[in-house]
């Protein structure tokens, strides 16, 4: 019989993940104790009330903080404990970053926002295949200004990709956007992780946005409550909201 494959790596192995900011009565305890497993590829949204602990699991994931204990692992390399200097390669060369406000420059064009990133980037993809992903190539020389905050964001997320990431960390990346609008940026983050099989972490507090997901990781108190799996997913034109 031929041996078995063996399983992949996951991209994110935590074991005991906590979080606290301050000392003692006045002590912020963000994260408790958090175990969980992310596979390369995977679409996967955190649920859960505001100070639930899903920006800082998410900013710990994407090297923007550390835990105060446990571990954390990326493709089998820590991140817990790592410098300062590590975890700005890390973040250079593995991860993209989608906000809810786009951070664009408003002097620079499309492509030049686009365009700036690939300085930083060890294999960056031409700047207009980046910009074409999520559909702007026709509007690659208007000002931010000259843009909806919907474009705006599909400029922000074709800032995140264009050095390839693994990555693709989004948080709240339709909290300023109306239904149409927000539908539309999903459309383009599902397709991102689709096509080009980059791993997506998507934080919400629409509960409809958990069914294009592979996973939903619900989060509460610093904790995870529950984690589900979606045996069929909805692509972004079929969620309502």
């Amino acid at each position: 019989m031929p041996e078995a494959a063996a399983p992949e790596t996951p991209v994110f192995l935590a074991r005991g993940i906590s979080k606290t900011y301050g000392e003692g009565d006045t002590a912020v305890h963000a994260l408790r104790s958090v175990d969980l497993e992310i596979a390369r590829g995977e679409f996967i949204v955190l649920l859960g009330a505001s100070g639930s602990g899903k920006s800082t699991l998410l900013n710990i994931l994407g090297g923007l903080d550390v835990p105060s204990s446990g571990s954390l692992l990326f493709k089998g390399q820590a991140l817990s404990g790592a410098g300062e200097a590590e975890l700005t390669r890390y973040r250079r060369e593995h991860v993209g970053f989608v906000f809810q406000f786009y951070n664009l420059i408003p002097s620079l064009t499309v492509r030049e926002n686009v365009a700036l990133v690939t300085d930083i980037a060890s294999d960056p993809m031409p700047v207009d295949e980046a910009v074409a992903r999520v559909g702007l190539l026709p509007r690659a020389d208007h000002f931010p200004a000259q843009l909806s905050g919907g474009e705006q964001q599909r400029v922000a997320i074709a800032r995140a990709i264009v050095k390839r990431p693994e990555l693709l960390l989004c948080d709240e990346p339709t909290g300023a956007l109306d239904y149409t609008t927000g539908k539309l940026v999903l459309e383009v983050i599902a397709r991102i992780n689709k096509e080009l099989g980059t791993t997506a972490i998507v934080i919400t507090h629409n509960a409809a946005i958990a069914a294009m997901a592979d996973r939903v990781i619900y989060l509460g108190d610093g904790a995870i409550q529950r984690i589900e799996s979606n045996a069929h997913k909805l692509s972004p034109a079929e969620l309502s909201w």
